[in-house]
């Protein structure tokens, strides 16, 4: 669980920041036990899509959210007032799920609450980066920029993401089109030949025998089959859904040959990306690793974050911490290790995201190009298999007939 806490320190020093917890009385117990005062803590719930109530919550749309950013800081930086620019934006959405959502953040800005805290109290509906991006802005007192920091880094987690996504569609319509054709000769094509073969006299060959076999049995159980196929896809959607078996599933996925690297260097990015704009902001680091290990699309590496939060509490160096975990490349150990050593680890951390944000792209493409020829030659191959197993016995019979 996640939960946005008020501090006091034993100096006198108010701090604010987002903590991870298994429930609220042992994060008190840790946060006294290293002398600091709970002035409030709030719990942060990710139920994603869901609100309390059981209500389905909102999404706001990527693209709607990073433009009204973009205008937002264009206005505070023009001298415009936070509450005058909310109230500016707020009637300018079309949306009503965000239009609703920016008047209930205006009224609680209006009222005096911090723009971070009045953002960080929609469950589910903006990521915790963002949140925390905006509790840094108001910290450092240059608000506008750092919601163009902010802007900016998820315009890059977008594109990696998009061109990810865009070069892999080609293939899975291949893949797609070649099963529909195969379901389609088997359902509909076979039966006819099964019936124009019923009157010969002779035995079918072995491969005609085992593809009217499997069409029989097809044809025979299709509602089974489709009840079987359904029922297995949402029993395996509620599998993933449960943490532990969400996390157990991101682990397997990161042990695949070919698919595993690339998942562990995409997440390495998004991780790197997102503590540097969190750092940039002013954020401390373990706070920072805190906020960037629940934005993380890997449970697995998520929990692995949390440990590596832990070690880094208690005074290990970051670089340390990730080698101990051994869960990331050592490129980005070695990265770090030197960021950390020359006092300039935002920096390292973006050179560590553009870096394996090209090799990503580098490898999604040479993937595509070896794929692309695999799918079509056994596309290929498959159908060709089920026309010559379904001409062979009339291949015999014009042999036969022409002797």
């Amino acid at each position: 669980m996640e939960f946005r806490c008020r501090l006091g320190t034993p100096g006198g020093e108010i701090i604010e920041g987002i903590y991870v917890a298994d429930n609220e009385a042992r994060l008190r117990r840790e946060l006294e036990e290293r002398g600091l005062f709970v002035l409030s803590l709030q719990r942060r719930g990710w139920l994603r899509g869901l609100s309390l109530g059981g209500a389905r919550r909102h999404r706001v749309g990527r693209q709607e959210f990073l433009v009204f950013n973009q205008e937002l800081a264009t206005l505070l930086k023009a001298g415009m007032p936070l509450v005058q620019s909310l109230d500016i934006l707020r009637q300018r959405v079309s949306n009503p799920a965000f239009k609703a959502v920016l008047d209930g953040v205006h009224e609680k800005v209006k009222a005096g609450t911090s723009l971070s805290d009045a953002f960080g109290e929609q469950t589910g509906v903006f990521p915790a980066v963002y949140a925390a991006s905006l509790m840094a802005g108001e910290r450092s007192g240059n608000l506008d920029a750092v919601i163009r920091r902010y802007v900016a880094y998820e315009k890059v987690i977008g594109a990696v993401r998009r061109k990810t996504i865009s070069a892999l569609i080609y293939p899975a319509i291949l893949v797609v089109l070649m099963l529909v054709l195969v379901g389609i000769i088997i359902v509909r094509v076979v039966p006819a030949f099964s019936e124009f073969y019923a009157n010969f006299d002779r035995e079918l060959p072995l491969s005609t025998r085992v593809i009217v076999g499997i069409s029989d049995a097809v044809v025979a159980n299709i509602g089974l089959i489709l009840l079987v196929a359904v029922g297995g896809a949402a029993a395996v959607a509620l599998w993933v859904r449960q943490p532990a078996q969400r996390a157990r599933a991101d682990r397997m996925l990161l042990e695949l040959p070919w698919v595993g690297p690339s998942v562990r260097k995409f997440a390495t990015s998004q991780l790197a990306r997102t503590l540097a704009t969190l750092l940039g902001g002013g954020i401390p680091l373990v706070n920072a690793l805190e906020i960037a290990g629940g934005a993380m699309t890997n449970c697995y590496l998520a929990a692995e974050i949390g440990d590596l939060t832990r070690r880094v509490r208690e005074g290990q160096s970051f670089a340390a911490a990730l080698l101990a975990r051994g869960v990331f490349p050592d490129v980005a150990v070695k990265m770090v290790e030197v960021g950390e050593s020359t006092g300039a680890l935002q920096e390292m951390l973006n050179s560590l995201a553009d870096f394996y944000d090209e090799e990503i792209e580098t490898e999604v493409a040479r993937f595509i190009t070896l794929i692309e020829p695999v799918v079509l030659v056994i596309m290929g191959v498959v159908i060709a298999l089920v026309v010559l197993a379904l001409y062979m016995p009339l291949f015999e019979l014009s042999s036969v007939m022409g002797g």
